[in-house]
């Protein structure tokens, strides 16, 4: 029997709902299926899972008040014992369950909007029942719309710790959870896997004693520090979570240094050829950067940098010079972008930098026809091609290279761990494995990167090429569009382009490109004088590139887009851009659309036009984009809003790194933990795989790549 199945069973075994009747007692195969499936959802496969899956909150049902008292406490929780006096459905204002409770003290209406037939029998006329809720004055006296309750004999003993209430998926009831983790709780080795010296050192409590508290607080623990995550009890298990995670990506970087790769020492003619022909200087930020990256090449273990710089501030030359001194030494370099626009935007400028050096680039997509698909491949065999640059096409089957020395991903966070690893794999020889560089114009706050990076070294581009303009930002309320259109025009007579971004539509890719269509078709007929052009994802890739080349080339004077044109597009006489129902987008997207402006000499203009009325989220993302064009500042204020689940994207599998600690309130934790990582990993292995085992059950690998 597997851990997890035999994990369901456990937790399901004798359980109300399935003693109830003889009939579910004679499928308990089914019902531990079930339970295993619904279990296996919130990632709770083995018993210590669920011990680990600790409350989100509490509810005090430890004392119980009389009735008259409660409808002093309006607005907050209460509980109240009463017997049930009458139970009606009754059809207005709409059909609802009104049930009344009585005691000695006064009565209580108990209302539900949403309720099943069988709760008339749980309710009926002469029943005890406990309920707790928000208590409210309605029309009647006072209420209670869908509280929690049971029915009970009189005098039922009360709990005596505060009762827990879990995160949990559908399905799955607050009293299944917690009979299934109390089980649990009676089966796992609760020895502690930090020693007692480390645990003084560091002021921690035991485990157990802090697993058990958090699911059965006694009535007189600090509510306060429990609801706010600061009890000592949370602070050790914030601790071990954090631990866990230097630990496992501290073993990684090992992993990953245990490896060999080629050195690739040259920086050769062709790096020194192409630094010549370039028409600017690099930054001395560049330059930095460059030498990180160099230093890394040369060393026989692979490098694992993550590069990371604002919109526009030249992480591609960067990354062409890298592959240069791959070429230099004797190896291939692949470049691999998540969509095609952005790939062969790569493609035009660095093949025209590197062809007439002599250095064959190859240029390899989905959308390519056989017949050059089938040459692109063979160069790349053949090593004729020194330099490949590509969509995810570059890791499909039939894709085989000659001598792969160097792996660079741009805007890494949009691919998965597999994708990433499936590059890196083509160029594997025996033990050896290409260098990987990733780039992100997202920036990463230091805190994140620290934590969740911890097994990269990371650089930073953290200026920009001088002559760049800053860009102004406007936020204009919908209802101004024919205003916003009058500019559009102005901006266009004046000789400067404009993009006009349409708005991002999550439930229906075809409702978006038909509301891409409608702006086009109402742009046209509004600006009868000027060129609109329409790009969007579902163009074929030709067509796609017409379009672009002709606003490249000036023919165009305001390009209606979707969010193709997020990365990667290069149009320094665009000036003016307009994002239609901004308050769609995330931080991160609008400041990467804003990016798209602001690359040539001339003021710089983005209007953020919004639907109101606005919600407190929106209304955040989009004065920062107001009041900011810092990449991190933006991307550290994005993390204030969306947590760092959200913000690392496709990163990791899909799975939650840290279910509770915080990053911006325990900080000073990641410190501990990266500091006892480092001397555990040194000097106590077994205490190490304990501890891992303990968190991870195994499940590293997504923290790998």
């Amino acid at each position: 029997m597997s851990a997890s199945n035999s994990l369901a069973r456990k937790a399901a075994a004798g359980t109300p709902d399935q003693t109830a009747s003889g009939k579910a007692a004679a499928k308990p195969k089914k019902a531990a299926s079930t339970a295993q499936s619904k279990l296996a959802k919130l990632g709770l496969r083995t018993d210590m899972d669920l011990v680990l899956h600790l409350p989100m909150r509490y509810e005090d049902e430890t004392q119980v008040v009389p009735i008259r008292d409660a409808g002093f406490m309006a607005g907050a929780p209460s509980q109240v014992e009463g017997v049930v006096t009458e139970c009606d459905v009754q059809y207005r204002p709409r059909r609802q369950l009104v049930v009344t409770i009585a005691d000695d003290s006064g009565s209580l209406v108990l209302r539900f909007l949403n309720f099943y037939g069988s709760q008339l029998k749980q309710l009926a006329e002469g029943t005890r029942i406990r309920a707790r809720g928000e208590v409210r004055h309605g029309f009647f006296g006072i209420e209670m719309v869908h509280p929690t309750y049971k029915p009970v004999e009189e005098g039922a003993p009360l709990p005596s710790s505060l009762t827990p209430v879990y995160p949990a998926g559908e399905g799955l009831s607050q009293a299944f959870l917690r009979k299934a983790i109390a089980n649990a709780m009676t089966r796992v080795d609760w020895r502690d896997t930090l020693p007692a010296t480390l645990r003084d050192s560091l002021q921690l409590q035991a485990f157990d004693a802090s697993v058990r508290l958090l699911h059965n607080p006694p009535p007189d623990v600090d509510e306060h520090a429990l609801m706010e995550r600061t009890h000592p009890a949370w602070t050790r298990m914030k601790f071990d979570e954090l631990l866990a995670q230097q630990l496992s990506l501290k073993r990684a970087q090992e992993a990953r240094r245990s490896k060999g790769a080629a050195a690739l020492p040259v920086v050769g003619e062709l790096s020194t050829s192409f630094l010549a022909a370039l028409p600017f200087q690099l930054t001395p930020a560049q330059q930095r950067v460059l030498e990180e990256i160099r230093g890394d090449l040369r060393q026989s273990f692979p490098m694992q940098r993550l590069l990371q710089g604002d919109v526009g501030s030249g992480k591609t030359v960067v990354a062409a010079l890298a592959a240069a001194q791959a070429i230099d030494s004797g190896y291939q370099a692949a470049l691999m972008a998540p969509t095609e626009i952005l790939a062969e935007q790569h493609f035009r400028k660095i093949a025209t930098w590197m062809e007439p050096l002599g250095v064959r680039v190859a240029w390899l997509t989905g959308s390519l026809r056989k017949k050059e698909k089938t040459e692109a491949q063979a160069d790349i065999t053949s090593g004729e091609a020194r330099l490949v640059i590509g969509t995810h096409a570059l890791i499909q089957e039939g894709v085989e290279f000659e001598r792969l020395g160097l792996v660079i991903v741009d805007e890494q966070h949009r691919f998965g761990v597999g994708q990433r690893l499936a590059l890196r794999n083509k160029g594997q020889e025996g033990n050896a494995v290409p260098h990987q560089l990733m780039m992100s114009a997202t920036p990463i706050p230091r805190t994140l990167a620290m934590t969740y990076y911890a097994d990269l070294e990371v650089s930073v581009i953290d200026e920009l090429p001088p002559g760049r303009t800053p860009i102004v930002t406007r936020v204009i309320d919908q209802n101004r569009r024919d205003e916003v259109i009058a500019r559009v025009h102005a901006a266009a007579l004046e000789g400067r382009q404009v993009y006009w971004v349409c708005p991002l539509i999550e439930e229906s890719e075809a409702l978006q490109l038909q509301t891409a269509t409608d702006t086009h078709l109402a742009l046209s007929a509004a600006l009868p004088d000027l060129k609109v052009g329409l790009v969007h994802g579902r163009m074929k890739p030709a067509e796609k590139q017409m379009v672009m080349d002709a606003f490249i080339r000036g023919d165009t004077h305001v390009l209606v887009a979707t969010t193709v044109i997020e990365v990667g597009v290069d149009v320094p006489n665009a000036s003016l851009m307009v994002i239609e129902h901004a308050e769609r987008f995330g931080l991160s997207q609008l400041h990467q659309l804003r990016g798209r402006v602001g690359r040539g000499s001339a003021a710089s203009v983005c209007l953020l036009l919004y639907q109101s009325p606005l919600g407190p989220v929106a209304k955040q993302r989009l004065m920062t984009m107001r009041e900011t064009t810092d990449g991190f500042e933006i991307a550290r204020r994005d993390l204030d809003i969306r947590g760092p689940g959200e913000f690392l994207g496709a990163r990791q599998s899909g799975e939650a790194m840290l279910r509770f600690a915080d990053l911006q309130t325990d900080q000073w934790l990641v410190d501990s933990a990266r500091e006892v990582a480092q001397a555990l990993l040194r000097t106590d292995p077994a205490t190490v795989d304990a501890h891992l085992a303990r968190w991870l059950g195994g499940r590293e690998e997504f923290l790998k790549v």
